[in-house]
């Protein structure tokens, strides 16, 4: 199911990183996530819910801006 929230996500396994893409243009790298939370991330109904519940304010993360 499409994402309101989330444009696209993708996982470094190697680095244990989580890009998620929001629709607003911003790009955040979360890190030190195990390979586990993408995986259900993966599998959720709701990306943005997952998001919300097991990813934000739990991660350490940098911000970009898409260009």
């Amino acid at each position: 199911m499409p994402s309101s929230v989330i444009r696209a996500y993708y996982y470094d396994g190697l680095h244990a990183v989580l890009r998620i893409v929001f629709m607003s243009g911003a790009i955040y790298d979360y890190e030190a996530v195990p390979e586990a939370i993408y995986r259900a991330m993966k599998k959720a109904r709701s990306k943005g819910t997952y998001f919300n519940e097991a990813i934000k304010d739990k991660f350490r993360f940098t911000r970009y801006q898409d260009k």
